[in-house]
């Protein structure tokens, strides 16, 4: 516990810089873009110059940009993420709004990607060059080919339009009905999640396969404990430490394509919450939604990290 410990430290006192860095990076990208704050508010209104530079002076666009970092970065340990200019309203309230769905979705989609990762990749592995083997490593390789608003367009085409088991957008909260919320996530979960459960396929068959060669399996099943057995609980453990270290850039991957996945079916998570804002030219909610998304991402990762030493032992001998 106390490598743990000294680790998780270590990883929390890095994340200041990274985090600082990460802003810094948004908040230049923002302030060289072509969309001018004042503008995107008095938008439709033909403001007069005078208007222009009063609003500028007002909210400190006049001054240097390491004043305005600085006064952006005490905004930011506030909550405050700006105001909306198309609804004047905090871009906070907005994010905390939309953030739940994304969530939803994103962990949604990354638990049909495990299941499927672990259930193919260990099949593919135990049968190792036959023809299960071949049939998942056929499959893995179109599912890493094919991009996830393709297969949203298909899921929609053959079982929401064709079969009509399940809605072809909009969203229900879980709270109002469960099963009604299954029916809206299960097609954009699956639509995102199917890439990366072919790539996290394709992983965990290589790394149980370099597991079922090492000499302590042989001698385990050579001593009459079944495979299945030897597969389960050491096999399965010591395989995982590989797609572990991956999982964290999955994540990520589950995030971004949230970004179109939610604009397909309608969803008004983060992602259509940004293209909205794009489209509208709403410079605060596209800065507040990619902080948030970027935020998200560290964190996650940060997760797998702990994960990664739980299932790791000698890197946790190594930070002794």
């Amino acid at each position: 516990m106390v490598a743990v410990a000294r680790i998780l430290a270590r990883r929390l006192l890095l994340l200041v810089p990274l985090m600082l860095g990460i802003v810094l990076f948004v908040f230049l990208v923002m302030r060289f873009s072509d969309v001018d704050p004042a503008s995107a508010f008095f938008q439709g209104a033909n403001p007069t110059p005078r208007q222009l530079h009063d609003f500028r002076e007002r909210n400190g666009l006049l001054d240097p940009l390491p004043v305005r970092y600085v006064h952006f970065v005490g905004a930011l340990l506030h909550g405050d993420l700006g105001t909306s200019a198309l609804t004047r309203a905090p871009v906070v309230d907005q994010v905390t709004t939309a953030l739940p769905l994304t969530l939803q979705l994103t962990f949604l989609g990354l638990g049909i990607s495990l299941v499927l990762a672990l259930a193919g990749g260990v099949t593919a592995a135990v049968h190792r060059d036959r023809l299960p083997d071949q049939v998942i490593r056929v499959v893995s390789l179109t599912g890493v080919a094919a991009p996830g608003f393709w297969l949203a367009l298909l899921l929609i085409q053959y079982l929401a339009v064709g079969r009509g088991w399940f809605p072809t957008g909009g969203y229900i909260n879980p709270a109002d009905s469960l099963t009604g919320w299954l029916k809206t996530m299960t097609l954009p979960a699956l639509a995102m999640s199917l890439p990366v459960a072919a790539q996290l396929t394709r992983i965990v068959r290589t790394a149980v396969v370099e597991e079922l060669d090492k000499d302590y399996v042989r001698t385990a099943i050579g001593s009459g404990l079944p495979p299945r057995v030897v597969v389960g609980r050491n096999v399965l453990r010591n395989a995982l430490v590989n797609p572990l270290t991956v999982l964290g850039l999955r994540v990520g991957y589950l995030l971004g394509g949230a970004v179109v996945i939610e604009t397909v079916f309608s969803l008004p998570g983060m992602g259509k919450l940004m293209i909205d804002a794009v489209q509208n030219g709403d410079p605060a909610v596209v800065q507040g939604v990619v902080l948030t998304t970027a935020t998200g991402f560290v964190v996650v990762n940060l997760v797998i990290d702990l994960l990664y030493l739980l299932v790791n032992p000698r890197l946790r001998e190594a930070a002794r």
